[in-house]
């Protein structure tokens, strides 16, 4: 008989967690919990436990598995796939009932990928130091599993451990959506909708970027968001390359603002990240050196870096130019001049979406 243990779900017993990551490190199979339905956890790279994970779940060679990850970040180690798209609906639903294919760093292959949300799951997850398959813990033909017991139905003596969590939460297999086709397809529904991802991979996100994201991108922001505010299908947001802890925007950016009927007093800061950089259809930084910072976080993202200052309806002379001034700590009238500087470019960055 498989050996069970019970872990709570509210508060997982780290050794409990260690017992049950170290059986899949070493090559073991385990049943364990996740928010959607009961799996079983096998290392991939290991080819013994493949081939009893297929063994046990009488899968073909032909048919991949899906794999869990502990981090949104580490989906770049599985595939070269970057469009904005993908990052804005795993950053979305991520850890939770969504399984992404994309193509694999394997030529010519496809991978199913997903982070459960699921406190027992993820950190077996995370602790066992491998990459893990996970298929639904039955054989094929039957109902998923909602509990422990369910699955040792079908599947005690063949795994080596089994993870009582008690019921899960949702009941029905993830949602998968296929990325390696024209546009990403719901190919099996769970409680994600095919209207759902297309409400957030159609909508197109632009991000302003200056150092503090107290004066210049959240002027740049609030701006551009009365300008288009008639386009339901963008999404605006600013961040700052040098954000530490949040603030509000800067007295007189709000007071600009305020004088074009424009509210930014609820404005906090925050800092740029590589899954808002990822996630933006278009980045649009002040300076120079903000577009050097954003490229070495993330140099896939270079052909969708612009200068704000390159939209300027006047010519440009020198590189300095295309340099939007920082006006922290300057008159009022130094802020109206940069606000008025950044509506300039606005008006033709609003041509481009």
């Amino acid at each position: 008989m498989t050996k069970v243990i019970t872990i709570d779900p509210k508060d997982p017993q780290p050794d409990r967690i260690l017992e049950a990551a170290q059986v899949v490190h070493q090559g073991g199979l385990i049943i364990f919990p996740t928010e959607t339905v009961y799996g079983i956890a096998a290392d991939c790279s290991n080819p013994k436990a493949m081939k009893r994970l297929r063994e046990v779940k009488k899968r073909s060679e032909d048919k991949p598995f899906s794999i869990m990850i502990g981090q949104k970040e580490l989906i770049r180690n599985y595939t070269p796939y970057a469009e904005p798209k993908l990052y804005r609906l795993i950053d979305h639903y991520w850890p939770g009932p969504l399984t992404v294919i994309v193509p694999a760093t394997k030529k010519d292959a496809t991978i199913g990928i997903r982070i459960p949300d699921h406190p027992v799951a993820l950190k077996i997850v995370q602790n066992a130091h491998c990459t893990i398959a996970a298929p639904s813990a039955n054989f094929e033909g039957n109902p998923a599993p909602t509990t422990c017991a369910e699955a040792l139905r079908d599947l005690d003596g063949l795994v080596d451990l089994a993870v009582d969590s008690g019921k899960v939460d949702i009941g029905t297999a993830s949602t998968i959506v296929d990325f390696t086709k024209d546009t990403p397809t719901v190919i099996r529904e769970g409680v994600i909708t095919q209207a759902a991802v297309d409400a957030l991979v159609n909508k197109k996100q632009v991000l302003f970027v200056c150092t503090g994201n107290s004066c210049r991108s959240v002027m740049a922001e609030y701006l551009f968001r009365e300008m288009i505010k008639n386009r339901p299908d963008i999404e605006i947001t600013s961040a700052g390359t040098g954000v530490v802890f949040p603030t509000s925007a800067s007295y007189e950016s709000v007071a600009v603002l305020k004088a074009r009927k424009i509210d930014a007093s609820e404005h906090v800061s925050k800092p740029i990240t590589n899954m808002l950089l990822k996630k933006a259809d278009l980045i649009f930084v002040m300076t120079r050196s903000h577009r050097s910072q954003v490229l070495e976080r993330v140099p896939g993202v270079e052909h969708r870096v612009y200068l704000v200052g390159e939209f300027k309806s006047r010519p440009i002379r020198h590189d300095r130019d295309l340099d939007v001034p920082d006006p922290i700590g300057k008159s009022h009238v130094e802020y109206q001049a940069c606000l008025e500087l950044i509506e300039d470019c606005l008006q033709k960055i609003k041509q481009l979406v």
